[in-house]
């Protein structure tokens, strides 16, 4: 009599084959979150800069208001940046006319280590606003 053979162990074969790709989308999701997250916080610290910049009335103020409100948005999101640079552009700053604020954080994904990750990821956001006609001069 042929013995027939069954499928035993087919279910080990399967999840040593599965396992290390289920691995490696959990790692894509944990970097595209957290990409996707510094991205979000750094285009809001760039508009929330800019828009205070443009109510000052003169650009050493506006540039200093530009740097508080950047790094205050970023802080008081939860988000923090390896690195932080804040560029702010009153070439065209009077009545009118507008600021441009740049904001670049270094994220860092070395706690995402455990899965394979570290180092840092650059996200950078330009926001640029108009200079308030009544509140922009002397």
């Amino acid at each position: 009599m042929r013995r027939l053979r069954g499928d035993d162990g087919s279910v080990t074969t399967e999840l040593v084959i599965i396992t290390p790709i289920a691995i490696a989308l959990l790692c894509l999701v944990a970097l595209v979150g957290r990409t996707s997250t510094a991205h979000e916080q750094v285009n809001e610290a760039a508009r929330d800069a800019a828009r205070s910049a443009s109510f000052e009335r003169d650009a050493g103020s506006a540039e200093d208001a530009a740097q508080i409100t950047a790094a205050t948005s970023l802080d008081s999101g939860g988000f923090h940046c390896a690195t932080k640079t804040v560029s702010v552009d009153t070439t065209a700053f009077y009545p009118g006319g507008q600021v441009a604020v740049t904001v670049q954080c270094e994220v860092s994904l070395s706690d995402l280590g455990l899965i394979g990750l570290s180092g840092t990821r650059s996200v950078t956001s330009s926001a640029v606003s108009v200079v308030d006609l009544y509140k922009g001069s002397r």
